[in-house]
């Protein structure tokens, strides 16, 4: 594995300066884009589950509440205690779970199968497995990965053209030529673009929102075998392989080293916590960590922290107001919030590429889990990142496994004693150097 991680913030010779005012900017607003493209990219699917399973109004509030205030809290208190921006989020695709799983579960046993599913996440952290599993990916399989798990949202980014060319339009060359004068300011600059942009049409309609503060309802848990097997169990699954996987390959794409396992356990306590209040699952982020762990938000690595602080106090506003906030967000065009995201994921996505075939070795591998990731092949419940993964490892394992290797080395035994070629020469096509 030939290409080199990003530096950890560790090594950074600044990371022991004093803060100053203009290291906040870049990593607040990263913060503030990561919690806009959650609440408006993928909240919604909270609403629809809800829908389904027949809530009011006070319990889908009650729900907004326990997982905003649950991701704030967890993202700051590790973001702080780890110096590392740790963007937490609620589990997407287990909310898109939730939409077909709640219509024929009692909202009482669905939040037993949450105190369920959270309390494994508790024991799988204690335990020290998962890093143990994360050590094991192959450099190039994981920038795969990440780069096919993104590499939607890149075009989305570029899709929203034929929905809504002005604004798309707009913001990409905004982008462009922000990023040949002005580098630094290039999401900042197309966030603030797009936003007046928006104000000036008219197209962000925030009448009829009230401010007020949102009022957490307790559900007493019921258990069932029914919830554990149809709903704890894939809930867990799906958090596992669709959210904490990607989640730590995005940070160790970007450098950071800090450890899986507090991670796992912190928002496994968290999950466990908030479940009788209606959230589901919580965890690290994948795709929305990607905005606050690159250069985007900012450039000297070990100022990256502040990032996940910024996103863990909106996260906890929004909660605070429950729905009113989170309506606010999602009041937003779609196009907007998709090209936003894209752009701001641009950084992101072409190194995790240069990552995956800067080894020419493993290059093939590396490729097949893109295309894989990529495709977001969904089978018996279970996303597209778990299968990009696995044919990913399955790929390497052929490619590189113990197999070919032993019978290189039987090829070669019976020249040991021959006198050694010159360093220059190589085998034909090989395409690897010596």
């Amino acid at each position: 594995m030939n290409a080199a991680p990003s530096p950890a913030p560790s090594s950074s010779p600044s990371s022991s300066a004093p803060l100053r005012w203009s290291d906040l900017a870049h990593p607040v607003v990263a913060g503030l884009i990561s919690v806009i493209v959650n609440y408006g990219g993928t909240f919604i699917l909270v609403f629809q589950a809800a829908k389904v399973a027949g809530l009011g109004a006070e319990l889908t509030a009650s729900w907004v509440w326990s997982v905003s205030i649950g991701v704030g809290v967890t993202g700051l208190l590790l973001s702080w205690m780890s110096r590392e921006p740790i963007i937490t989020a609620w589990s997407t695709p287990a909310a898109a779970f939730l939409v077909t799983a709640l219509a024929g579960t009692p909202y009482a046993e669905a939040v037993g199968a949450y105190l369920i599913s959270a309390a494994a996440f508790v024991a799988l952290g204690l335990s020290g497995w998962f890093e143990r599993v994360i050590r094991l990916i192959p450099p190039g399989v994981a920038a795969g990965l990440l780069a096919g798990i993104l590499l939607q949202f890149g075009i989305g980014a570029f899709a929203g053209v034929s929905v809504d060319p002005l604004l798309a339009g707009l913001l990409i060359v905004a982008y462009v030529l922000l990023k040949r004068f002005t580098a630094r300011y290039a999401v900042v600059g197309i966030l603030v673009l797009g936003l007046a942009f928006l104000l000036l049409q008219q197209r962000v309609d925030l009448s009829g929102l009230r401010l007020e503060l949102a009022r957490p309802v307790f559900t007493a848990p019921a258990f069932s075998l029914n919830a554990l097997l149809s709903v704890a169990l894939p809930l867990f699954l799906i958090t596992l392989t669709g959210q904490y996987m990607p989640g730590m390959l995005v940070l160790r794409n970007d450098g950071f080293k800090t450890s899986a396992n507090p991670i796992v356990t912190v928002t496994g306590l968290g999950s466990l916590l908030m479940a009788p209040f209606g959230s589901h699952a919580f965890n690290i982020a994948a795709i929305t960590a990607a905005i606050c762990t690159g250069r985007e938000a900012h450039d000297d690595p070990s100022r990256r922290w502040i990032a996940g602080i910024a996103a863990g106090l909106f996260y906890i506003l929004v909660g605070v107001f429950g729905v009113t906030l989170a309506a606010v967000f999602m009041a937003f065009p779609s196009t907007f919030i998709t090209t936003l995201a894209g752009l701001a994921l641009l950084g992101t996505i072409g190194g995790s590429l240069a990552s995956a075939l800067a080894d020419a070795r493993t290059r093939e591998a590396s490729l097949i889990t893109f295309l894989a990731a990529a495709a977001n092949i969904q089978l018996v419940g279970i996303g597209g990142a778990f299968w990009g993964l696995v044919i990913g490892l399955l790929a390497h394992a052929v490619l590189h496994g113990r197999l070919p290797r032993r019978a290189a080395a039987v090829a070669v035994q019976p020249e040991r004693h021959a006198p050694a070629r010159p360093a220059s020469v190589s085998s034909p096509g090989s395409g690897v150097r010596p």
